[in-house]
């Protein structure tokens, strides 16, 4: 059997989880991802699911949860069979940096992401004194939490749209490398 006749990757889709302090830019960043146009979102109290085309014949499950200090505590119930973590931080909110780095440590320390792959979009790079994608990899101290799994950080506008298709690309990447391994170690234990 030659090799045209090799199976396609049976990877169609994947769940990519968006978590963040409130205010971050999750909603509007994923009305943008899939309208290419920003509105004014309210506050979500909850979550909000939607499912967006990522190339051909792949579409990713994207879970925004309300980023408000209630909402955190419910976290964690979310991490479970998620492919790639999307984890939004308002570069201009100095303020609460630390805060958001903080949660970030708390969400990688799950066991239930381990290896998950993850990219953190440095949101509000439009906005004075925003913090560049140098500066948040080092505060959050990627190379050391992240260690064990593939990791980016891309820096966007979700306003402007500035770095989203980048951003929606590494996902889609690194999710289908993830679901990849995954099958291919499900197999092995078969």
């Amino acid at each position: 059997m030659g090799l045209q006749n090799a199976k396609p990757s049976r990877v169609k889709q994947a769940s990519i989880l968006m978590l963040g302090l409130d205010s971050a830019g999750k909603s509007t960043l994923l009305y943008k991802f899939r309208y290419k146009d920003a509105f004014l979102t309210m506050p979500t109290i909850g979550f909000n699911v939607d499912m967006i085309e990522a190339g051909k014949d792949f579409t990713l499950t994207f879970w925004d949860v309300g980023g408000q200090k209630k909402m955190r505590e419910l976290w964690s119930n979310f991490l479970e069979d998620t492919d790639g973590l999307l984890y939004v931080v308002d570069s201009s909110d100095k303020c609460r940096l630390e805060e958001s780095r903080r949660e970030f440590e708390l969400i990688l320390k799950n066991e239930s992401i381990k290896d998950v792959p993850v990219v953190v979009l440095a949101n509000k790079q439009d906005l004075p004194g925003a913090l560049n994608a140098e500066e948040i990899t080092r505060r959050f101290k990627m190379k050391k939490y992240c260690s064990d799994r593939n990791w980016y950080v891309q820096p966007c506008c979700a306003i402007t749209g500035e770095g989203l298709a980048e951003a929606l690309q590494r996902v889609a990447t690194f999710a289908k490398q993830y679901r990849k391994s995954k099958e291919t170690f499900t197999t092995l234990k078969e």
